[in-house]
This record gives C-alpha cells, structure tokens and sequence, in this order.
C-alpha cells in the first residue's frame, strides 16, 4: 500500500509525496488518517495560495479538521494504545500567555494550529496517510461513532463557542443564522442545544437551507428573496456564520434593541462599511468568535454520545489520493456541504 502526504506547493498545485517511515517519541503518538475535512481555509489555500495575509511560503499539508485510528503510541504514552479511534485537537497554545493563563487559549499569543501558514515554518496539517502528534491533543472515542462524523468535532467546536460568545444558555431566545454551510448549520445545531426557542438559518442557495434543516434549523429563508426588514428585531441573538457584508448588516437589522451579534465568519480582509451607530443607538453587544477552546472537548463527548447528527452535512468522501477532485468538489456550494478525504485502508462511508 502506498503511503502518501498531500501537500499545496502553489496556487492550485498538490502534490502527493510518498511518506518515509517514521516513528513516535516517548511522548507522541502515530496516526492513520480516519477522515480529513475540508474546510473553507484549506480551499483558500489550495485556490489562492493564501488565506488572507497568510500565504504558502513552503509546501504546506493542509488540514485540521480530522478523526483517526491510532498506529503506534510513544513508551511515555499509557493511556492510549494502537488501534484506538481518536479525535484530533489541531490547537497547540503555549500554555503561557496572558490569554492563556486566563483560560482564553484560542486567543493565545503562540498559537500554534495545524494545517496552518499563520507562521513559518508552515504548522503542517493532517492530509497525510500516518502522522505523528503529541499524545496530548487525541482523545480516544470507544462508542459506534464513524470516523467520518467524528472529523465533525473541530467545526463543531467552532459553533458550540459562537453560542458561548452569545451567552451560553439561549433558552428561550430566537437565535438567526447567517449563512447554510458547514460552520452556520453547526451553529444552528448548537444553538438548539443551548435551549433556543427557535434558529432560523438564511442562505442565498436552496441546497444548504435544506441541510440545516436536517440538523437543527427550525426555519430556513433565502435572504437573496426576501426583505430583511421582515424580519427586523424579531431575534435575540444573530450568529454571521457566512463571512459577507451584508450578512452581517442584515444581522444588525435583524436582532433586537439591546441583542447580541457574534461574528463567526471570516469577512473580506479589505474591510467594509460598517454602520457602527446602529450598535451605539440600539445597545447591540457585537462580539467575536474564534476558533474555540474548551469547547472542543464539549463537541467530541456530544458527537459521541449522538446528541447531535452531522450525517445530512458529509455530502462525499475520497480517498486522499484523488484530493484535487475532492476539493474541487468542497469549492461548489451547489453541490457539496462537507467533502472529506480518508485516509489509506480506511473504509469509503458515504
């Protein structure tokens, strides 16, 4: 069996590297590749060479959202053994600064995150047949959880913090999503686990309407097709989960006086008009989500325990050989929600 690293060289150049043998330290663990998704950073990699002002400098392997099999542990290593399925932890902060220290370690001032060109040397992904991680960042999962729905936990992660940005407990609160993808239909979903009354989700295109649906959404609207006005101050808390200016705007009309917006997409580094008087006259609180923390831990013990259902969201599956297909495919949003890639042996699921 040929055992390969995928790697972005350039803007739209992969290459699959054949892998040498490697092997643990004391303290590290190896593993096999379950299921790779990709995420909307690695298109950006993959199609622009950049994802704002990070750019590929070196050969970079993507990935960051990713489940798998473990092959091998290091001798310092007891309560893990080959063979378990684990979920993968891409977040490496430094345990020492000041955001850190006061338990903000998404903020950390080192981070240092996989599959990654924020520093460089590049922080290398997990698009790769076998690869080697310090034992500290799996968690070993031994319910009948797949391994493809067990890639979930990273972008869940990211949806169950945008809730926790917004107060925690939603209960009773009607909660807009902007945006139908992957991270908005996940918000939805944690949302409704945090007691919301009701989350609608808005999206210019039918099909990931009809996925959020599928995993929480109590209603769906194309915001392409109807006046936001209509819904003007009818919600508690917006959560922009599609990265666009004017997402972001109809959340400003869409919340309440005194709601709370959470910015959860990355929008257009070239910046916007930002009608920032609305916030002032409205008390509107408008807050950041990034990436997550504790929350991670949170979305593998939800996903295991199948108190959440990502099935409808994993449109398709590769294998890691065929990646340039595979992210094609993930590019078109007419076609796919979540397009993931397996990793060698590892059984084809949907």
């Amino acid at each position: 069996m040929n055992l390969v690293n995928c790697r972005i060289h350039s803007k739209e150049k992969i290459v699959l590297e054949a892998l040498p043998a490697i092997e643990p330290k004391p303290d590290e663990v190896l593993i096999r590749l379950g299921a790779g998704g990709i995420c909307g950073s690695d298109l950006h990699y993959y199609f622009e060479g950049r994802v704002g002002n990070f750019v590929v400098k070196e050969p970079l392997t993507p990935g960051h959202e990713a489940s798998g099999v473990l092959e091998a542990v290091g001798s310092n290593v007891k309560h893990l053994a080959a063979g378990m399925k684990v979920a993968i932890n891409p977040s490496h902060p430094c345990g020492r600064c000041p955001a850190c220290r006061s338990g903000r370690e998404n903020l950390c001032e080192r981070m240092f995150f996989l599959g990654s060109a924020s520093v460089f040397p590049h922080a290398q992904g997990m698009f790769s047949d076998l690869f080697i991680l310090g034992a500290r960042q799996v968690m070993p999962v031994d319910t009948d959880i797949t391994l493809g729905e067990l890639a979930f936990a990273e972008p869940f992660a990211v949806g169950l913090h945008a809730v926790q940005r917004a107060g925690g407990n939603l209960t009773g609160k009607r909660v807009l999503v902007t945006g139908a993808g992957t991270i908005g239909s996940l918000c939805a979903s944690a949302a409704k686990l945090a007691g919301a009354a009701e989350v609608t989700v808005c999206d210019v295109l039918d099909r990931p309407l009809s996925v959020a649906k599928q995993v929480g959404a109590d209603h769906t609207f194309r915001s392409d097709q109807t006046e936001v006005k209509d819904y003007a101050g009818r919600f508690d808390v917006a959560l922009e989960a599609a990265g666009h200016p004017r997402a972001l705007l109809s959340c400003l009309d869409a919340v309440k006086r005194g709601g709370v917006i959470v910015q959860v997409g990355t929008l257009p580094h070239d910046g916007m008009q930002f009608p920032a008087n609305l916030v002032m006259q409205r008390e509107i609180d408008y807050r950041g989500a990034f990436r997550w923390g504790i929350e991670f831990e949170w979305a593998v013990e939800y996903l295991a325990a199948r108190q959440v259902n990502v099935r409808p969201l994993l449109t398709k599956q590769f294998p890691l050989g065929l990646a340039v297909e595979a992210f094609k495919l993930a590019a078109d949003k007419t076609r796919a929600t979540k397009v993931q890639v397996m990793g060698a042996g590892m059984a084809i699921e949907v």
